[in-house]
């Protein structure tokens, strides 16, 4: 198996936690909280989405999903537009509210599907690209990917234990 085909397979890992996760919710259940610092499956859903289309997207040199597709448009947050979650406070949290899963997954599904298509057109030898010198040492696009990949999935994963806690309630 290649290194990119290992890649594409995560990220197929990714979206059927996700749409295990998401599909059926009612948007009471999306936007539930557990105490009012908590995340609720909305913004886990949404924030791991952001960040998958930002940093695949920089990385491919391709706009993100998020403007392009008009899902920003959609889900009109009262939130600084380019905003992906991170270092997001508690208010700021509440203010990523959902009132479907069609539109959760809509906007995931379309940012799989670019990240998909970049992945499965890479060559092993373009996984050690530099993307990112920032850092010491500097990031591959290998690293980056399964970065992504990880962060992706630990968020999957919290929304999906979310969802059995409010089924059990």
């Amino acid at each position: 198996m290649k290194a990119t085909e290992v890649l594409a397979d995560g990220f197929g890992r990714i979206r059927e936690v996700v749409h295990e996760t998401v599909e059926g919710l009612t948007a009471e259940q999306l936007n539930a909280r557990l105490d009012p610092e908590a995340n609720p499956i909305a913004w886990l859903v949404w924030h791991l989405t952001r960040v998958q289309d930002d940093h695949v997207a920089e990385v491919a040199g391709l706009e993100q999903v998020w403007r392009s597709g008009g899902w920003a448009d959609r889900f009109a947050l009262p939130l600084p537009v380019d905003g992906i979650g991170y270092g997001h406070t508690a208010a700021e949290v509440g203010k990523v509210r959902v009132d479907s899963p069609e539109l959760l997954l809509g906007y995931y599904d379309a940012v799989h599907e670019q990240s998909l298509r970049y992945v499965r057109g890479l060559a092993a030898a373009d996984l050690e690209r530099i993307v990112d010198e920032r850092w010491d040492p500097p990031v591959s696009l290998g690293v980056r990917l399964v970065s992504v990949l990880t962060d992706d999935l630990q968020h999957a994963g919290q929304a999906a234990y979310v969802r059995g806690l409010l089924e059990r309630r």
